[in-house]
């Protein structure tokens, strides 16, 4: 807390961040856009329901204040606490990506979070052999210093948070922070949430749903300075994991296997793509090196967009006529319309908060 600050001030901002983060149609861009044009998270709420007009939408349902105090008070009955975005002890290269959570729900001990951090997934149905090696990597990985990063998924993710309990490990979950899933890690996971750091990005008490497992994926991806791929099939989750990493500049790693077995064929992919060839844990050491040196592996990093401007009719004319159902790059609307940047991410805000735009990775949009 800065000297001089007013801690209810402080808890005030807190109340009203989490209304904008549990509001409808308020996603982390939108969350950030909104953010930046309004400057506090209550200026932002107010303006809500005139920028979903202005999009052609109905009433925006808007998270109340009671409902967020509930959930503050079973994140701290609970043992955690919030992170935001840019703020605090928020983890420094997951703030970097666009789609970064706005509020992260965390457990455990956060001094974790400022170590040099490796993501590890692989198959759920992992082979043996595939097993032991990433319980070995990862113990070798936290015993040098790193801080391993996986989803307490079966198999592959099992064994990396196994491996590295004792030196280090952060567990990325898909549902909230005081759900176990899958049943059979409970106790993987109560130990990871006292003796390593437990995150979430979704309320307490919702259970894990399809959707929610691609998001915990970019956190895994993007809180990490590399993601290790250790067992996976070609259109495997793991493999989402990796694409995110690529996407955010981050080092992309994979461990060979045998062309005989499907768990390997996901691994061998992403080598033949350009992948680095990991066999130890000195490999991945030496692939970080140049991230750990401060240079970026394949690019710059994030770059926030630009605050929004006010929009005419015809500037929403000129964007809506260029949507449909098939995503396309942002930057292309920009090119086609002639319009200023600004107000394109204006168009776009409003069509969101009305519920009839939709985002993609790689900054795509399309109409919902």
């Amino acid at each position: 807390m800065a000297d001089g600050a007013d801690p209810r001030a402080i808890d005030e901002d807190r109340i009203a961040r989490l209304r904008l983060i549990r509001s409808a149609n308020v996603g982390p861009v939108t969350y950030h856009q909104l953010l930046l044009r309004f400057r506090t998270a209550q200026a932002a709420l107010d303006a809500i329901p005139d920028l979903a007009r202005r999009g052609g939408g109905r009433e925006v349902r808007i998270a109340s204040r009671a409902d967020v105090e509930r959930e503050v008070a079973r994140v701290a009955a609970l043992g955690g606490r919030y992170l935001f975005r840019g703020i605090g002890l928020y983890p420094r290269r997951l703030a970097e990506i666009e789609t970064a959570p706005p509020a992260l729900i965390v457990r455990g001990r956060l001094a974790l979070l400022d170590r040099p951090m490796v993501a590890m997934v692989g198959a759920r149905n992992a082979s043996a052999a595939a097993i032991r090696f990433a319980r070995q990597l990862g113990r070798e990985l936290a015993d040098g210093g790193a801080t391993v990063v996986s989803g307490l998924a079966r198999g592959i993710d099992s064994a990396a948070h196994a491996g590295s309990i004792d030196g280090g490990t952060v567990a990325v979950i898909a549902g909230g922070i005081d759900v176990v899933y899958p049943p059979e890690n409970a106790d993987l996971q109560q130990a990871i949430a006292e003796r390593g750091v437990l995150i979430a990005e979704q309320p307490p008490g919702l259970e894990p749903r399809a959707r929610h497992f691609p998001y915990r994926n970019r956190i895994i991806a993007g809180i990490a300075a590399g993601t290790v791929v250790v067992e996976a099939a070609p259109k495997s989750g793991s493999l989402i994991t990796a694409r995110y990493a690529a996407d955010f500049g981050r080092e992309v790693m994979a461990v060979p296997g045998s062309p005989l077995d499907p768990r390997a064929q996901g691994c061998n992919l992403l080598i033949r793509e350009g992948a680095t060839l990991i066999q130890s844990a000195a490999d991945v050491m030496e692939a970080l090196r140049p991230i750990a040196d401060g240079v970026a592996a394949h690019g710059s990093g994030y770059a926030p967009p630009p605050v929004s401007a006010d929009a005419g009719d015809a500037d929403r004319r000129a964007v809506a006529d260029l949507l449909g159902p098939v995503a396309v790059p942002v930057d292309e609307i920009v090119r086609l319309t002639g319009l200023a940047p600004a107000i394109i991410q204006t168009v776009l805000l409003e069509l969101e908060l009305a519920g009839r735009l939709e985002r993609h990775a790689g900054g795509r949009v399309s109409l919902g």
